[in-house]
């Protein structure tokens, strides 16, 4: 009896300690006295949804505040990152991360740890290859915790530095997220003119950045800008066959990721002054009913008609196994103005896709709610962070530094929790098997994880062998080809050969996928060349065209000339979304190389806007 009192008391300590969790010391509110937002039970009975969704309130101040980013370990459980720093970036600070548990699948946390304190200028958080990766301008740094005791190993890493702070006000390196290919992929905002490199690295050998999409390798530990352009983009998320949208808060919310891609941008030049076309946004409408941007603060009227606002953050195309299917491979967003998610459907047209206006949902009906990024996680349940301020993005008037909210978005009737589980502890057959499971987060965990043992040496026969029995027993769509293509890549599986081979494959986005994995293993044969040259000849696909004009910036200049004529002979591609401008951008440095070659190359396009800057390339100094 004795011992279960003391359980008792260990426990109501435990629970206390939860409840009255304190907010760094030191962490202020610069917001106007009197000026606090309604109380997290106030701002839960506010939210709408539509019939048969429910939301519950997972978590709230004092337990989290300033959330700005979080991430879903391999145990189901939430990690926060708070962010005090903002909008001084400082060199130190009261940051944290945060780990939350739910135990019972109430959709309230019943645990709650600090990971770690006392990190500046936090705006990005993932995990994986025994750590967390987090975004810390100027640097993206690495905490190890490799006995995953949710307790750091030592001091964070530096991986990479060179993040600008001194001009960035709101919209920093941010938007960590795993890419089906195994690279880390992350964003940054216009403010910002950053350098980027491993630390050391000299001026002239660090990588360009003004805004854009980036990535990093794991292991490889290779730096690239996957794109340049846009505003201020925040939230990035990959469809099932890995095609990557992004959101930017202005000038156009939805973008389709095209490696090598320059996209328009609010203001400034584009690094190459030769490019002389931007590519715009793929949503075909606006969530704002046109005039002055700040005319749609509080998305009323013909704003809330056509969206709630011009600016928006966070990105999540849903492939989870709890709402409807209805909403599966579509695109939500936050509408800051309009207090909701917007909700895009994803259509393909032409070389890509475009977004288009679906029923928004999720009306938090308060003006403090600052939606900053929503997730799926196991139990198809999505989170969604809440920074709650009454600023917006352009936060003049203070910041509330000691509020913040976590809400759990569930369809249909409550059903009993899911048994605790690890998916470290599965065996690589196991984690095979999760590649055919409905719930995609299921998917890119496993498939991380067989990466990460690939990459510490381990043999991977097994996790072949699985491979194999599954494509084999199993009826194979495109979507689930393409899953275990990218399980064959993670464990160091797919070839060159048999990537070529896929070159032919019927499925478009499977020939797709073959033409990046190629491109990503390094120099391309003479074999595979001229099988790109022979496709960008032939090839139906405007998707696999764009594709193949994408992978031109990969390929030593004088291997460009025969894909490029290839690429030029598709007058049905000169008005395309796409295509005109990312041939360009594969073959501008061509003509100051070789102008009669180029001169003779433009007399035979096909498509007038190339054969023009051409033209003007040449004649350029």
């Amino acid at each position: 009896m004795k011992k279960h009192l003391i359980s008792l008391a260990l426990l109501l300590v435990f629970v206390t300690s939860q409840a009255t969790a304190a907010i760094p010391d030191g962490v202020t509110n610069s917001q106007k006295p009197g000026e606090n937002p309604p109380s997290p039970a106030e701002s839960l009975k506010k939210i709408t949804l539509p019939d048969g969704f429910r939301v519950s309130l997972f978590a709230a101040e004092p337990n989290v505040a300033q959330p700005i980013a979080m991430a879903i370990d391999d145990r189901g459980r939430l990690w926060v990152a708070e962010c005090y720093s903002y909008r001084k970036w400082q060199p130190t600070g009261l940051d944290r991360i945060l780990i939350f548990e739910d135990t019972d699948g109430d959709g309230r946390f019943d645990k709650r740890k600090v990971f770690a304190e006392g990190l500046a200028n936090l705006s990005g958080i993932e995990l994986g290859f025994g750590g967390v990766w987090v975004c810390c301008a100027p640097k993206l740094l690495f905490i190890p915790d490799r006995n995953r005791d949710d307790k750091p190993d030592g001091p964070p890493v530096t991986k990479l530095d060179g993040w600008d702070t001194k001009k960035v006000g709101h919209n920093i390196i941010n938007g960590l997220t795993w890419g089906p290919d195994g690279w880390l992929y992350g964003m940054q905002g216009i403010q910002g003119p950053s350098r980027v490199g491993k630390p050391g690295t000299p001026a002239e050998k660090r990588v360009d950045i003004n805004c854009g999409v980036w990535r990093y390798h794991p292991t490889r530990k290779m730096f690239e800008v996957v794109a340049h352009g846009t505003t201020n983009p925040w939230g990035l998320d990959f469809d099932a066959r890995g095609e990557a949208f992004f959101t930017n808060c202005v000038i156009g919310h939805l973008w389709h990721l095209i490696p090598g891609a320059r996209y328009k941008r609010m203001y400034g030049e584009d690094f190459n002054p030769h490019s002389y076309g931007l590519i715009g946004a793929c949503s075909d409408h606006l969530h704002w009913g046109g005039g002055k941007w700040n005319e749609a603060r509080g998305g009323q009227g013909k704003h809330s008609l056509a969206g709630g606002g011009h600016a928006h953050v966070g990105a999540m195309i849903y492939l989870g196994d709890n709402w409807p299917d209805k909403y599966r491979g579509t695109m939500f967003t936050f509408n800051i103005h309009g207090y909701r998610l917007n909700n895009d459907r994803l259509e393909r047209h032409g070389s890509g896709y475009v977004g288009k206006h679906g029923r928004d949902m999720f009306f938090a009906n308060d003006p403090w709610f600052r939606g900053l990024e929503l997730k799926y996680g196991p139990d198809g349940g999505v989170f969604i962070i809440d920074w709650c301020d009454y600023g917006e993005c352009h936060d003049n008037d203070g910041v509330h530094r000691t509020s913040g909210r976590i809400y759990k978005v569930m369809y249909g009737a409550k059903k009993a929790a899911k048994k605790p589980f690890d998916l470290q502890k599965l065996d690589d057959a196991g984690l095979v098997k999760l590649l055919a499971h409905k719930n995609q987060w299921y998917v890119r965990h496993a498939r991380r994880i067989l990466q990460e043992r690939a990459a510490a040496g381990r043999r991977m026969d097994a996790a072949y062998a699985a491979i194999v029995a599954l494509a084999s027993d199993a009826p194979l769509d495109g979507e689930m080809f393409l899953q275990l293509l990218w399980a064959l890549h993670a464990i160091g599986r797919a070839g060159e050969s048999p990537l070529q081979s896929l070159l032919a494959a019927e499925d478009e986005h499977v020939r797709v996928w073959a033409v990046r994995l190629l491109c990503d293993r390094g120099p391309l044969s003479k074999e595979v060349l001229m099988q790109f040259a022979g496709m960008a000849h032939n090839d139906k696909s405007q998707l696999v065209r764009l594709y193949l004009a994408s992978a031109l910036q990969r390929i030593p200049l004088e291997a460009r000339w025969p894909i490029a004529e290839g690429l030029l002979t598709h007058a049905e591609d000169a008005k395309d979304h796409n295509l005109p401008l990312m041939i360009w951008y594969g073959i501008e440095p061509l003509v100051p190389l070789d102008k009669k070659h180029a001169i003779a190359l433009a007399a035979k396009s096909k498509i007038p806007l190339v054969r023009q800057y051409i033209a003007r390339r040449a004649a350029a100094k």
